[in-house]
Order: C-alpha cells, then sequence, then structure tokens
C-alpha cells in the first residue's frame, strides 16, 4: 500500500472540544504518524502520515471532528511521505 501525507488546516469551531485529543486516538486507530496542535487564530493544524487509504479517512474525519467541534473548511495539502515522525503527537504552544 502507497503511502502518503497531508498537511491540514481545520478552521470552525475546533478549539476547547478535545479535537486535538479525539485527533491523536483517531491517528493512533488508523496507525498514522505526525503531529496536531492549536493555532492562535482558533484553527486547528494537523499532519497525518502513513498508507493513503488511512490517511484519506483521517481527512473525512477532520472534515466532521469530535462532538461539540463545527468545522467549517478543511484546507488539504498533499505531500510526498517522509518517515520523519515515529508516532502521533499533540503539540504545544503556537
Amino acid at each position: 500500500m502507497e503511502n502518503g501525507r497531508v498537511h491540514l488546516i481545520i478552521k470552525g469551531y475546533v478549539q476547547g472540544v478535545f479535537f486535538r485529543a479525539s485527533t491523536r486516538d483517531t491517528a493512533f486507530r488508523l496507525g498514522l504518524t505526525g503531529w496536531v496542535r492549536n493555532l492562535h487564530d482558533g484553527n486547528v493544524e494537523a499532519v497525518f502520515e502513513g498508507p493513503v487509504e488511512k490517511v484519506m479517512q483521517a481527512v473525512q474525519w477532520c472534515q466532521r471532528g469530535p462532538v461539540g467541534a463545527r468545522v467549517l473548511k478543511v484546507e488539504e495539502e498533499w505531500q510526498g511521505p517522509t518517515g520523519e515522525y515515529k508516532s502521533f503527537d499533540i503539540r504545544y504552544g503556537y
């Protein structure tokens, strides 16, 4: 299975609703690596890497988010995989 990588900016009401923790749980469930963090503008940024089919499932999940989130838009930038991550982490700070 081919690997891929996507960089996302998730816009809407996505902070204070356990978006980062739920994203990490989703990545773990799918076997993906990368990271997620809050941005100073109220959006969330994430990078997923792994099998393309699983990365696409993560993107679909981010379009809904956890209960309580209101996702308005997800900006996607697909990139070549780098293999630089060993796990999926929550990053803190802007």
